[in-house]
């Protein structure tokens, strides 16, 4: 049923939740984890000149951490899984990966909100993936 588990992660201690119920899934459906990371290019585009280029670096390199924690725990649970960081907007980003990676179900916590969107309050990227995914979203509180 499902093959590809997609799990969006922001590196924060709110995917750890989600990436136990995606290891769990995964398992019982002998599929492979996708671990995938957005460098949310809202934050790369409002920088400009030599520090755009130090926030692209460190946006990417925590993007590699996260990618590469939830690779680890999949692959130590016996799972196949890949790793993607893209650069655009979250929810944009994680909805159009799925449709290309041919993902059957995405794995995400609620909980964790960019800084940007906590201070405008535009809702939550679970929300708005929710939202727009043509596939099932489980959201892990």
């Amino acid at each position: 049923m499902y093959d590809d588990v997609l799990v969006p992660t922001d590196g924060s201690e709110a995917v750890e939740q989600a990436l136990e119920h995606a290891i769990r899934l995964a398992t019982d459906h002998d599929a492979r984890i996708h671990a995938l990371y957005v460098v949310d290019q809202r934050i790369v585009t409002a920088n400009s000149g030599d520090l755009h280029d130090e926030v692209v670096a460190d946006l990417e390199t925590q993007g590699d951490a996260a990618v590469t924690a939830v690779v680890e725990r999949a692959e130590a649970a016996g799972l196949e899984a890949e790793r993607v960081v893209r650069r655009g907007t979250p929810d944009t980003e994680i909805v159009a990966y799925a449709d290309e990676a041919g993902i059957d179900v995405i794995v995400m916590s609620p909980e964790g909100k960019s800084p940007r969107e906590r201070l405008r309050s535009l809702g939550s990227v679970s929300d708005r993936v929710a939202d727009d995914a043509s596939v099932p979203v489980f959201l892990i509180k």
